[in-house]
C-alpha cells in the first residue's frame, strides 16, 4: 500500500488546482479515498469531528447486505435447479447466481457511477459516495431476469432524476433505487412483474417441469378468490411459513430472506448506521394494520384481508424496504418522534396497497417513495410542536 500511496503523491499535484489535469480532481480524489485514505481536514466550522467518513458509512451499510446478497445469489441457482428439476450442490447454485447476479451489479455501478462522476465533474466538486450504496441496492430489488440495458436505463434516471438534478447525496428527496425501481416497474412492467420473471430460465434450452409455477407467494395469496383463506391457498402453492421467512421461494434477488435481511439489521443497528425507530415503526404499522384488516375480514372478503399479520411481515419487499430503504438516511425523516411517524404510516400504507389493491400486492415501494415526499413536513410539525412545547414552559 505504501508505494501506491507514494504514485497518487506523486500525481496529486497535477489534479489540484491549477494542475494541468484539475478538471479530473473529483474522480482522483474518489479513486484516492476509497483505495487508501483522506488526510485533508475539515479547517473551518460547522462541523462534527468523527473518525467515520461519508465512504465508510456508506460501505458499513453494504456490509449489512452481505447476507441478504448472499442468500439471494445462492437462491437464484436453487430456483432455477428447482425448476428444472435438477439436484444441484452448494457450489453449483451459489455459481449460478453469481453468473446471474454479477452483470446487473456491474451495470449498474457502471452507469450509475457514470452519472455520478460526470456531475462532479461539471460541479467540480468531490464524488458523491451515496452511489456506492444506490449502486448495490438497486440489483436487489431486481428479479435475476431484467434485462442489463433496463437496468442501466433504470439506475440511470434513479441517479440523475432521483438524485443528482437536487444536488446530489445528501439533498435528494425520494430515495434513488426505489426511484430507479419505481421507473422500472411502470415503464417496463413486463419485466418485472407476473409469473415469468423470477426464475432465470433459457427457455430454448431448458425445460422446466410439470406444474412448476413462478408465482411468488404474494401473487398467490392476492389471487386467493373470495371468501376464501389466504394461508391455505398459499400453502397449497407449496409455501410455508418458514419457507417465506427462511426465503426459500422466487422474488427479487435481495428481498427473499427475512432471516437474512434482519441479520443486516442488527449490523446497521450496532453501528449505529441506521435507525432502529424507524425499523420497529414500520414492522408495527405493517401490523397493526393487518391485524385490522384481518380483523374487518368477512365471508365475502378478498383473500388478501384473510392473510395473518405476522404473514405480511415476511413476504415481499416488506423486510428488506423496512431495513436498507426506509432508513435512508438523507430521505427519511430526521427527528426521532418523525421517525416513528414516518416509519409507521410507511408500515400502513404498504399493508393498505397490497390488501385493497390486488392488482398490486407488493406496496412496500409505493409505501417508502410516498413518505419521502412527506418527511420534510412530519418533521416540521414534530419541531413546531417541540418550540410550542418549549414556550409555553417558558411563559
Amino acid at each position: 500500500m505504501k508505494a501506491l500511496e507514494k504514485i497518487f503523491d506523486k500525481y496529486r499535484p497535477q489534479f489540484k488546482k491549477g494542475g494541468k489535469y484539475e478538471f479530473f480532481y473529483p474522480l482522483f480524489e474518489m479513486t484516492d479515498t476509497i483505495l487508501l485514505w483522506t488526510n485533508e481536514r475539515t479547517k473551518s466550522g460547522p462541523h462534527v469531528r468523527d473518525a467515520l467518513d461519508l465512504k465508510r458509512f456508506m460501505m458499513i451499510v453494504i456490509v449489512g447486505l452481505f447476507p441478504a446478497t448472499l442468500f439471494g445469489i445462492w437462491n437464484v441457482g436453487y430456483q432455477h435447479f428447482n425448476a428444472i428439476g435438477v439436484n444441484a450442490g452448494f457450489g453449483q447454485l451459489f455459481t449460478y447466481g453469481l453468473w446471474k447476479f454479477l452483470p446487473i451489479l456491474l451495470v449498474s455501478y457502471a452507469a450509475g457511477g457514470f452519472w455520478e462522476v460526470l456531475f462532479s465533474l461539471v460541479r467540480k466538486h468531490d464524488v458523491n459516495e451515496g452511489f456506492l450504496v444506490t449502486g448495490f441496492l438497486f440489483p436487489l430489488v431486481l428479479p435475476a431476469t431484467i434485462p442489463l440495458w433496463q437496468v442501466a436505463v433504470a439506475i440511470s434516471f434513479g441517479t440523475v432524476i432521483g438524485k443528482e438534478v437536487f444536488g446530489g447525496t445528501g439533498m435528494n428527496i425520494l430515495n434513488p433505487a426505489l426511484t430507479a425501481r419505481a421507473f422500472v416497474f411502470f415503464a417496463y412492467p413486463g419485466k418485472i412483474s407476473g409469473d415469468k420473471v423470477w426464475t432465470a430460465i433459457d427457455p430454448i434450452k431448458e425445460k422446466i417441469i410439470d406444474g412448476f409455477s413462478g408465482a411468488t407467494p404474494l401473487a398467490v395469496a392476492a389471487s386467493t378468490p373470495a371468501g376464501g383463506n389466504a394461508v391455505q391457498h398459499t400453502a397449497s402453492a407449496g409455501f410455508s411459513f418458514m419457507d417465506l421467512f427462511y426465503g426459500f421461494y422466487a422474488g427479487s434477488i435481495g428481498e427473499t430472506s427475512t432471516l437474512a435481511i434482519l441479520i443486516g439489521a442488527v449490523i446497521l443497528i450496532a453501528t449505529g448506521v441506521a435507525s432502529w425507530r424507524i425499523m420497529v415503526a414500520v414492522f408495527a404499522g405493517g401490523y397493526g394494520a393487518a391485524l385490522l384488516f384481518s380483523a374487518l375480514a368477512g365471508d365475502t372478503a378478498a383473500g388478501m384481508f384473510t392473510l395473518p399479520a405476522y404473514y405480511h411481515l415476511v413476504m415481499g419487499g416488506f423486510a428488506f424496504g423496512a431495513v436498507f430503504m426506509a432508513t435512508d438516511p438523507v430521505s427519511a425523516a430526521q427527528t426521532n418522534a418523525g421517525k416513528w411517524v414516518y416509519g409507521f404510516l410507511i408500515g400502513v400504507l404498504a399493508i393498505l396497497i397490497r390488501t385493497v389493491n390486488p392488482a398490486y400486492p407488493e406496496g412496500m415501494m409505493l409505501a417508502i417513495l410516498f413518505m419521502n415526499l412527506f418527511s420534510p413536513l412530519v418533521d416540521y410539525y414534530v419541531v413546531k410542536a417541540n418550540i410550542k412545547r418549549r414556550l409555553s414552559r417558558a411563559q
